[in-house]
């Protein structure tokens, strides 16, 4: 962020000096009541250079209007609670939001002052942040819940997703010479807000887009993501087929992309599994049979198999390593079903415990495995550096599950606020 701190005061008067009339023309007028409340003028001017200072380049007066009745909102809740923020707090989140622009708080302040935004805005926007905190750990943690079926479920689809390795793009460049940014970045958001279609972002590249792929519509060749600008990866990477991404503010320009489509690889080892299972020799068929028919889970074959049990073989093992007779029966069978491998003179009982993704596995600490060596666990369970573990994809729901019921929770505030303009 200190990029778009540094020379700050060259880039406010380049970029805010069209806001000047609006000030001349009563800037302390109610704009918006919210709960009789007042929202003015110059709020609204000052929270548009806040956070085009920030690298919001797209925030016009609705949305600093929007936002601004938004920490109204969240400032009235948290006094309808008896939530105050106290002297300390509001130091110690002034200090944590100058800190993501390597700064201290008294830098930070002193940058803003010098573009014009003054430390009245920069207060009250952290003031709103940390009482709305406040409010979510009284009104919404105590109900949240993730539970292990949930974050197995994440892990799985974490694991099933493939990797992406090429993309197909269009590319759309809005170009933005001094003084024109606003009207350039205007018409990149009404694109973008539209949805556009494949024709339709087609269409506009050949009228708007300076770049020499406006004459196909923007359409690009495949290209692979590690030929993508780093900085441009994540951005793309977080795009889903036939959606655009946010415009992004370049030197002279302002650029949108539109995913066309995409092609992955499944990671090393994602269709690899871990089977627990459990298996017997008896004499016959037919008595494999009976005590598979009497058992119901793994641990009631051990009481139902009676003296026979201390020669149960329990194990967990990849596929690969499992005997192709057990592990053809395995395949068919789900937690605690058994089934009977006949050899004619004697039978094997084989009873599958639990089965999960290889790469799955590698955080869960309850997955029972030998003793023996080897016993195929380690070869199974690929080293997935970007797989998150158990407890990092936990705080990943909980924090989503919050951030839902946060902005549940401020949407049903501003439907029964008492919202009115002068």
């Amino acid at each position: 962020m200190r990029h778009l701190i540094s020379g700050i005061a060259i880039s406010a008067c380049m970029v805010f000096g069209q806001l000047s009339p609006a000030l001349a023309q009563n800037p302390f007028e109610p704009v918006v009541y919210v709960n009789d409340r007042a929202v003015t003028g110059y709020e609204i001017d000052q929270r548009i250079r806040f956070m085009r200072l920030l690298g919001a380049g797209d925030t016009d007066r609705k949305a600093a209007e929007d936002a601004l009745i938004q920490d109204r909102l969240r400032m009235f809740e948290a006094q309808q609670m008896g939530i105050q923020v106290s002297e300390e707090e509001l130091d110690t989140g002034l200090e944590e939001f100058a800190g993501r622009a390597n700064m201290s708080a008294p830098e930070f302040i002193a940058a803003l002052e010098n573009a014009g935004v003054e430390y009245q805005v920069f207060r009250d926007f952290v003031e709103a942040g940390v009482a709305w905190r406040g409010v979510i750990r009284q009104r919404l943690l105590p109900a949240i819940n993730v539970s292990d079926a949930e974050v197995d479920q994440a892990l799985k689809q974490v694991i099933e997703t493939p990797i992406v390795t090429r993309v197909l793009l269009s590319e759309l460049v809005i170009p933005a010479p001094e003084g024109q940014e606003d009207q350039a970045m205007q018409l990149a958001n009404s694109i973008a807000a539209s949805n556009p279609s494949d024709a339709q972002f087609a269409e506009a590249a050949r009228q708007y887009s300076a770049a020499d792929s406006g004459r196909q519509g923007g359409r690009l060749e495949w290209v692979g993501i590690d030929n993508l600008p780093p900085g441009l990866r994540p951005i793309i990477l977080g795009l889903q087929p036939g959606q655009v991404s946010q415009p992004l503010n370049v030197t002279g320009a302002v650029v949108l992309f539109r995913l066309r489509d995409s092609q992955g690889t499944l990671r090393p080892g994602a269709r690899e599994q871990l089977l627990d299972y459990a298996t017997l020799r008896l004499t016959s068929a037919s008595e494999a049979a009976s005590l598979a028919a009497r058992s119901q889970s793994c641990a009631d074959l051990y009481v139902q198999a009676g003296t026979a049990s201390t020669r149960i073989n329990r194990q967990t093992a990849s596929q690969s390593a499992i005997p192709t007779l057990i592990a053809t029966r395995l395949a068919s069978l789900d937690a605690d079903e058994a089934s009977v491998v006949d050899y004619g003179g004697s039978a094997d009982l084989v009873m599958l415990c639990s089965r999960q993704s290889a790469l799955l596995a590698q955080d869960d600490s309850d997955v029972a495995t030998t003793a023996e060596e080897p016993d195929g666990v380690e070869a199974a369970v690929p080293n997935q550096s970007d797989i998150p573990d158990r407890t990092a994809m936990r705080e990943q729901l909980f924090n989503r599950k919050a951030n839902e019921m946060a902005n549940a929770l401020l949407e049903e505030l501003r439907a029964d606020a008492v919202i009115r303009r002068p």
